[in-house]
């Protein structure tokens, strides 16, 4: 299930590679995505901390009691440091940092220690401070080695991909006025749950949807589904995001209901011609601004320039959100096995909002989109 173990000592031997080139003895990894990289071990840990560290010549785990069978399972990992928090294990480790003191503690004083700067815990950092170790930033490093997909990795996002236009084709076809947002995602909940069962056994499969519905809750591009019952006439943004393995793949689409005014098959005409120009740009050595600003200037040519709330797109993976990101000031190249949202939007008072969003794998002479559900404008009126 996952990753192969090929593939995770390949990461491994990268990431420590990068460790050797800083001249770290020890990094200390805090954020689940990046455990999960390295070692192939992803909890649900809720507020119980889990802590991996990585040694030059080995991989080590401090983690609670509950999750100890589960890391045996899956973790590629040479140690594991339990903590308990059951009566019967008085006198043992009861919190994480009983563990991890003693392993900073067997560090040498003039040790150099990796750290994950944007996501490491304030009291962390002091526990390394007091030490007097040298902290250094290995965040970068990490998402440097993720935001170029192997082909495991690709595999399944064109999974996931294929899953969400399953999801995506089966709301849309019960669109209705009368269903509320929730029973539209239900529909496509449904069929997307029915086909990882048959396809994908033994697989992990996860999925978040949200459709926001009318010219109020359309205008606001992140919103959860309510119970409000779809209109005659609306403007609804419907939106998912499906993972096979932690891989994801994001959906989404804007459609009208109904006999919709003008200015709103207006709005989504241009923002299905502001991803289509954006994609048209998308292959290797191509600086991340230039497919930004590819979306914007239809935005800007037709006087709908200030309705642009966000960027065009964002990196996809592991995080649902992740470098690199598809912005005006990115001057980052893009490069063979990127994987990108492309999704510029415009939002309009008292009209609506308006913006598709499909997964791109950049390849060798362009792209390749993981997501095939239909984008024009006579598809989207239901």
């Amino acid at each position: 299930m996952g990753i192969t173990d090929e593939t995770l000592k390949r990461r491994l031997d990268g990431f420590r590679k990068r460790m050797r080139d800083k001249e770290i003895d020890m990094a200390l990894l805090v954020e689940p995505d990046n455990q999960y990289y390295v070692s192939g071990f992803r909890a649900i840990s809720y507020s119980r901390p889990i802590i991996c560290l990585v040694y030059l010549n080995s991989l080590q785990f401090i983690l609670p009691e509950l999750e100890k069978d589960h890391a045996s399972q899956s973790a590629r990992t040479d140690e594991l440091y339990v903590y308990h928090e059951i009566a019967c294990h008085r006198g043992k480790d009861t919190q994480f940092h009983r563990p991890l003191e003693h392993l900073l503690d067997r560090q040498p004083a003039s040790s150099t220690i990796g750290v994950e700067v944007d996501t490491l815990p304030a009291a962390l950092y002091c526990m390394l401070h007091e030490r007097n170790f040298i902290v250094k930033d290995m965040g970068p490093d990490l998402m440097e080695m993720r935001m170029k997909k192997d082909q495991e990795e690709i595999h399944w996002i064109k999974q996931a991909g294929v899953l969400s236009d399953l999801a995506l084709e089966s709301s849309l076809h019960h669109v209705q006025p009368g269903i509320s947002e929730l029973e539209l995602d239900s529909f496509g909940d449904k069929k997307l749950l029915e086909a990882a069962s048959q396809q994908f056994p033994d697989q992990l499969i996860g999925f978040a949807d949200w459709t926001c519905s009318g010219i109020t809750r359309s205008f606001m591009p992140h919103l959860a589904s309510s119970t409000r019952k779809l209109e005659k006439n609306d403007v609804v943004v419907h939106s998912r995001q499906v993972w096979v393995n932690h891989y994801r793949a994001e959906n989404e689409r804007t459609f009208l209901i109904g006999r919709p005014s003008n200015e709103q098959k207006y709005c989504l005409e241009l923002a299905i011609e502001a991803q289509a120009q954006a994609m048209q740009v998308v292959k290797p050595g191509v600086c991340a601004k230039d497919i930004d600003l590819a979306a914007y200037h239809v935005f800007e040519k037709h006087g709908y320039g200030e309705h642009v709330q966000h960027r065009t797109g964002h990196g996809l993976g592991l995080t649902e959100h992740e470098e690199p990101y598809l912005r005006f000031d990115n001057e980052l190249q893009l490069e063979e096995g990127m994987v990108y949202t492309i999704e510029p939007g415009i939002y309009v008072p008292g009209v609506g909002g308006f913006r598709h969003s499909d997964t791109v794998i950049v390849t060798n002479n362009g792209f390749e989109s993981v997501t095939q559900y239909p984008r024009s404008l006579e598809d989207m009126i239901l």
